[in-house]
């Protein structure tokens, strides 16, 4: 997969700022790790899920946050995401986990599947405008046969500025149109029962 792609459009590009932001992005959160904050809900989750080594597909994964722990935790791990300073930053951290600079849209990793497909950190409503279906359809194409898609996301009223209002509903409809079922969902990555306060959502899919 080449990393001289040109820019990728999405609503996270447009908020983004690179290689200096992408800096700062992680910053935070060392700093947050600093505080004693727990990071790892979301790898926690899905290292629950599956036994390790499940091999995983950390689908907009930022600097590597998620997909670093979920290495640590003896998985096969592979991070995607559009922005290429976040995969800079994320290959300047950690020289294990393979992190692939690619559009979600338009994704093939040649003859790969994965055990798990995650979708954290609020990738879902920072999509470009109208792909939610076509990523949905690349995620079930890069799944095993039993595998398991799974996508966090705040829920409108509580999305980050720059983000869309994706509902349940919508997401439902898109994961219908990708040939997906719905397994559950919760309200939190550790596994609060839905709605919850209706600020978050984590849902469970498998292909049908």
């Amino acid at each position: 997969m080449p990393d001289d792609l040109p820019q990728i459009r999405t609503r996270w590009s447009e908020v983004s700022g690179g290689i200096d932001a992408a800096h700062a992005y992680q910053r935070r959160f060392d700093e947050l790790a600093r505080q004693g904050t727990d990071l790892d809900g979301e790898a926690r989750f899905l290292h629950g899920l599956r036994e390790a080594p499940a091999r995983i597909l950390d689908a907009g994964c930022g600097t590597g946050r998620v997909a670093t722990t979920l290495t640590r935790l003896g998985h096969d791990v592979v991070g995607v995401d559009a922005d290429a300073a976040m995969i800079d930053v994320a290959r300047e951290r950690d020289d294990v986990t393979r992190f692939v600079h690619a559009d979600l849209a338009t994704l093939s990793l040649t003859a790969q599947t994965f055990d798990i497909v995650a979708l954290a950190g609020n990738v879902v409503p920072f999509l470009a405008d109208g792909t939610l279906v076509h990523v949905l359809r690349r995620m079930r194409a890069h799944l095993s046969a039993d595998g398991l898609l799974v996508c966090g996301w705040a829920l409108p009223g509580h999305q980050p500025q720059g983000a869309a209002a994706v509902s349940p509903e919508d997401f439902e409809r898109a994961a219908f149109a990708a040939r997906l079922s719905l397994v559950t969902r919760h309200s939190s990555w550790d596994g609060a029962r839905w709605p919850g306060d209706g600020s978050w959502a984590l849902t469970l899919h498998r292909p049908r």
